[in-house]
């Protein structure tokens, strides 16, 4: 039904306009008790067998929402209703930020993929700190920091990340230090080995409860700048890894050139990244002889997709894309997958 009408309703509009009338409709249907226990019946399924423990935390079921849906943590009841396990909002910088000029949300139907180019638009620290503190959280919450566009000396960068992350980490389950957006400028440079050294040896300083910490790594990225990241993980005790953010490689695409270069710059999600994404999470999983939890992001569109990510050698998944191509129904579809190929226990 959602893949007939519903998503080709909403496709003939702006993706950001749509994004936030999708956000006030939802937001609308969970104040009504009686709408809110029919989509929760429709989509959510209750297995303890779909539980995961994962960096000490029990996450309810292994499929997530991807960080920049809610990138103000505005929607976690109300996402809640569709059967995630987990959320992840953010990501948060320190200071309010409108983010890149509009338009920044491109859809590439053809190759079910977005093109984003947002740059950390969020309301800031403070007012989302507030936002939490009036919230029930009734899942597990991950949240997503990074630094402002304006910070650009080094230790101003560390000091970004250390204000979101002392301000944060009492509202949520995990932290994950967003350091590989395409469209932040130099923030990849935080992925080499140094100066991620120096940023989490900071941070961990900082982090006196154990919050687990987690790095969001690029799908652009070298092996060898990947053997860096998993010797750092290592060393500092890092909780795990998302694999991965977005890329900037438009290699392979079926949209023609000329829309691609009418878009211009942006990362993209969706299914032109399932192959990277797999590849790297399969090399750190062998490479780390699964010690490393991973939370595979990137080009989950189907069901296959996300059994793939399991062999693969993540433990969690995250879906954003395809929440958008496919509706919730894929939430569901997952766990009834995940549950009928690992019967007794999970993978």
């Amino acid at each position: 039904m959602y893949y007939y009408f519903i998503k080709k309703f909403l496709f003939l509009f702006d993706p950001e306009k749509i994004h936030y009338f999708f956000c006030y409709v939802i937001n609308f249907f969970y104040k009504i008790p009686f709408v809110k226990k029919i989509i929760c019946k429709a989509y959510c399924i209750k297995d303890k067998r779909l539980q995961r423990k994962v960096f000490g935390i029990t996450f309810h079921n292994p499929v997530g929402l991807a960080a920049g849906f809610d990138k103000n943590g505005q929607m976690i009841g109300p996402l809640s209703m569709f059967g995630f396990g987990f959320i992840e909002i953010g990501t948060i910088t320190p200071l309010p930020q409108n983010g890149h000029p509009q338009p920044r949300l491109f859809r590439l139907p053809k190759d079910q993929a977005l093109i984003n180019r947002m740059g950390f638009n969020n309301q800031g620290l403070n007012k989302i700190v507030e936002r939490l503190k009036k919230k029930k959280i009734p899942l597990t919450l991950g949240i997503n920091i990074g630094k402002n566009k304006s910070t650009i000396e080094k230790k101003d960068i560390i000091s970004d990340y250390i204000t979101c992350f002392d301000a944060l980490y009492p509202y949520a389950h995990y932290v994950v230090l967003n350091i590989s957006s395409p469209n932040t400028q130099g923030l990849r440079k935080l992925q080499q080995k140094e100066d991620l050294l120096i940023l989490l040896d900071y941070i961990q300083k900082k982090n006196q409860k154990n919050i687990p910490l987690l790095i969001k790594i690029a799908p652009d990225i070298t092996k060898e700048a990947i053997d860096d990241i998993i010797s750092v993980v290592q060393e500092k005790k890092i909780a795990g890894i998302i694999a991965t953010n977005t890329t900037t490689s438009r290699v392979g695409l079926k949209t023609s050139v000329q829309k691609i270069k009418s878009i211009g710059d942006g990362g993209i999600s969706g299914l032109p990244l399932k192959e990277k994404s797999t590849k790297i999470i399969r090399y750190i999983a062998k490479k780390s002889n699964h010690t490393i939890p991973i939370i595979a992001s990137g080009g989950i569109l189907s069901v296959a997709d996300a059994l793939e990510k399991i062999e693969a050698g993540a433990t969690l998944l995250q879906i954003y894309t395809g929440f958008i191509y496919q509706g919730p129904g894929l939430i569901k579809a997952i766990n009834k997958a995940i549950l009928e190929k690992y019967p007794s226990k999970g993978p």
